[in-house]
């Protein structure tokens, strides 16, 4: 029901579209809400958009983080705000795609209060393990974790972690046993894994790669449906027969409040996606942080995150995880 609303929810937007309220759009301070703590890559990315639309459309745009409780506070401000389009939510899939299902009842409903605007970008994921793990690939693990997982563990960042998902997920699949050791955030959750404490875990490419570089971690296997340019030799999870784990591709998203004047979605996501065309900010902000530049319409990423939305309902069924607050 909650994906029928959703779809419902963002083609009504799309077939009413009101010129004049894009044309007159903004007519005050615009609010970028980043459900998250200042400083991560989500909070720069917001920073570099709210500093580019200001001049172009004639108003201040600023960044307010509003972290905690597994992004609620941050989230509900936004849905709850005015609808006129001058709240707007920067966040990652894990509000919207995750958070459904893992807790049992929300403070909002995206399907009525949280309209699509784009996605901005993709953060590909993947598998890795400490370098003294045998096993060169996910199958190899696989092979290994069946025979003896006592000796594997994995560092998560809680309950409902994409981490947490995943290689409980694998557990259930393959009759593995390999442990959660949960760690306050993903950036120690990596460092406990390059420092042996413990021998796996699934983080983003850009967190990763310093570390590989440094021969700590190595790649097992990457999330989603596409092998990395960079890393041509590992293979996907579809590939090594595990995509009924596999978590999804990672991105961050731009949506407003529901309710807001039809026709205000597409005039952002051009105008966020043709401050992005320019070379010099895509390198920055996008390309040299590991990121896909996406900037889809609202239509396209309404599309995508009613299939994600399916994914996790799928996995999150599978482990029985519940979300941490």
């Amino acid at each position: 029901m909650i994906l029928r609303k959703l779809w419902l929810s963002a083609f009504v937007v799309l077939a009413s579209s009101s010129l004049t309220a894009a044309q007159t759009y903004p007519t005050k301070l615009v609010r970028i809400i980043v459900p998250y703590a200042p400083g991560g890559g989500i909070d720069a990315f917001a920073r570099a958009i709210a500093e580019g639309l200001s001049p172009k459309w004639g108003q201040s745009v600023i960044v307010e983080n509003k972290p905690g409780a597994s992004t609620f506070l941050g989230t509900t401000q936004v849905a709850k705000a005015a609808p006129d389009g001058h709240t707007l939510l920067l966040t990652s899939e894990s509000t919207i795609t995750s958070n459904p299902f893992l807790f049992a009842s929300l403070p909002y409903d995206i399907s009525r209060e949280l309209t699509p605007i784009s996605q901005l970008v993709s953060l590909p994921q993947m598998v890795v393990a400490n370098t003294s793990v045998a096993a060169a690939s996910i199958k190899e693990l696989v092979e290994q974790a069946r025979k003896d997982s006592s000796r594997l563990n994995y560092a998560s960042y809680g309950s409902g972690s994409l981490p947490h998902l995943f290689f409980e997920g694998l557990n259930k699949t393959t009759g593995a046993s390999i442990a959660q050791a949960p760690y306050k955030g993903i950036i120690p959750a990596v460092a406990a894994t390059a420092g042996g404490e413990v021998q796996l875990t699934l983080v983003g490419t850009a967190l990763a790669q310093p570390q590989m570089q440094a021969g700590r971690i190595k790649p097992l296997a990457v999330v989603g449906d596409r092998r990395l340019p960079e890393l041509p030799q590992v293979m996907t999870l579809t590939e090594a027969g595990l995509g009924e784990i596999d978590p999804g591709v990672s991105w961050f998203g731009l949506f407003m409040t529901g309710g807001s004047p039809a026709g205000l979605p597409e005039k952002i996501a051009k105008d966020v996606a043709d401050l992005f065309a320019d070379p010099a900010v895509r390198d920055k902000y996008v390309t040299a942080r590991a990121m896909t530049p996406i900037f889809s319409t609202p239509q396209a990423f309404s599309e995508l995150i009613i299939t994600d939305m399916q994914r996790m309902e799928r996995l999150i069924k599978l482990t029985g995880a519940k979300g941490e607050q």
